[in-house]
């Protein structure tokens, strides 16, 4: 009875905070709603039938999500700069987060006077995380705008839930000093990008930039069309970094080691997911993947899944808590959630339609894998994005289970570099060989017409009445098949 409080506090939390996401109510509504439920909850202990209880911790709890979002929501300086909103400002402040570098400029986020902007400026110069600098340029505030297919991309919250609430185009940029910001994450960063300089100074472009994504989700560096590519054939995941294929790769590389211990195993995914986070500056979409990775795998390797699920769904109260944001609008939080809970429901109960495949090199355990996280993401992505792989069963049948072994050579290269070039250049060979692959079957796979279709008007109610259903079936099922395999 504890257990069952306890997690429908936290699904009622979840629901607060959801709905407060999306509609705007008076404060003073759930202050008494919060009230009564909270007394109520001490009565109803004089009940007999003690589950009734449950009705007034959901409602307490629900209005405990609104106001914590509501705090949060009251605190961020949104609104701070408006009266400058639509002039020319000239501003010194900290590139408080690691520059996003696409093709023709550079993105960074600047803090002045506890107030993240969002500053895009030409390639060059470069600038680096902890540089002070001093912006010229016209202050704006961001504007939701719609995709390629006709769906609104809002825009304005999912830059809110980093803090960033103003934004300034085209804008000169002078550095004045650097260090000026952790020095931790700055040292994080700079090892980063040296160890980028290194795969790019062994292994040609465009498989360097692949590499990158792998290995560390520099995903802008691929340019419009490959990366369109791996959109097509559902192959994006893997080079983004998100929670989705974190999981994924993790996965892949315990399955590679199948000849050896599970525990070996599973050290070696949860070392490698900790090395994704250290070597991409540990930034909280990439910890919040980590974990949930990392929980993933352990439910694999132990088969309690139930167990594992009580500390995902701590771990992701946890993270909402800190920030009730990421709940609505953080893409990466949503996937690595619904990712993960189908890797260790659904994925063992889809073992058994792969028979077929053998179990060298945990094919059959990486396709499973892949299907079973696939499956449970994709109303969400069909919801979010529009767009619906159909190639993305071959390829990612195809393209993972080389994964493993072309990060490992990938990482050896850039490792190896540090010490000698000459010392790397085979491991840059055999990298790049699985690298050439690797593009070469995305690009075919990418070419005919049905590679992928645009779902337009995939509604969110379909959404919610599909996981219903889905979570029903799963959790209907999977005690006959535990009990199956414990028999």
């Amino acid at each position: 009875m504890r257990d069952r409080i306890i997690f429908i506090g936290i699904f009622s939390f979840f629901i607060g905070v959801f709905l407060r996401s999306i509609f705007l109510v008076p404060q003073i509504v759930f202050w008494i709603l919060g009230i009564i439920s909270f007394l109520f909850s001490f009565s109803f202990i004089f009940f007999k039938n003690k589950k009734i209880i449950l009705i007034p911790v959901s409602l307490l709890f629900i209005s405990l999500g609104v106001l914590r979002y509501d705090h949060k929501d009251i605190r961020e300086p949104k609104n701070i700069f408006d009266e400058l909103v639509g002039t020319e400002v000239i501003l010194e402040g900290v590139v408080s987060h690691e520059p996003d570098r696409r093709e023709n400029n550079q993105r960074l986020v600047v803090n002045f006077e506890d107030v993240n902007i969002l500053v895009t400026t030409e390639l060059y110069p470069e600038f680096f995380y902890g540089d002070l600098v001093k912006v010229s340029g016209e202050l704006q505030k961001p504007q939701n705008f719609k995709t390629d297919i006709g769906k609104e991309f809002d825009y304005v919250n999912y830059l809110s839930k980093d803090s960033i609430y103003y934004n300034i185009s085209f804008a000169e940029v002078d550095f004045i000093e650097s260090n000026q910001g952790s020095s931790f994450i700055g040292f994080l960063l700079k090892i980063k990008s040296k160890f980028l300089k290194n795969i790019e100074a062994i292994i040609p472009p465009p498989q360097s930039s692949l590499l990158g994504g792998l290995l560390l989700g520099t995903k802008q560096s691929l340019g419009v069309d490959l990366q369109q590519n791996f959109i097509d054939t559902g192959l994006i995941h893997i080079v983004v970094l998100s929670g989705y294929n974190v999981t994924i790769v993790a996965e892949a590389i315990m399955r590679s080691l199948y000849f050896l211990p599970m525990a070996f195993g599973v050290w070696v995914g949860s070392i490698s997911i900790i090395f994704f986070a250290i070597m991409t500056g540990a930034g909280a979409t990439i910890v919040r993947a980590s974990i949930m990775a990392i929980l993933a795998l352990i439910a694999r390797a132990s088969g309690n899944a139930f167990d594992i699920t009580r500390a995902l769904i701590i771990a992701g109260f946890l993270m909402v808590l800190q920030n009730p944001y990421i709940l609505y609008f953080d893409l990466s939080f949503q996937l690595s959630f619904l990712a993960t809970i189908g890797l260790i429901f659904l994925s063992p109960m889809l073992e058994k339609y792969f028979l077929w495949l053998p179990k060298k090199f945990g094919l059959r355990e990486i396709a499973s894998a892949t299907f079973a996280t696939q499956i449970f993401v994709l109303p969400f992505i069909l919801y979010k994005m529009g767009t619906l792989s159909i190639i993305a069963p071959i390829t990612n049948l195809i393209i993972l289970p080389l994964v493993p072994a072309t990060m490992f050579f990938g990482f050896l290269t850039g490792l190896t570099s540090f010490v000698s070039k000459i010392i790397a250049l085979p491991f840059g060979f055999i990298s790049n060989t699985f690298l050439k692959f690797e593009i070469f079957i995305v690009k075919i796979f990418s070419k005919p017409n049905f590679a992928a279709i645009e779902v337009q008007n995939f509604s969110i109610i379909l959404v919610l009445v599909i996981y219903i259903f889905v979570f029903w079936i799963m959790f209907r099922n999977y005690k006959i098949y535990k009990d199956g395999k414990a028999k």
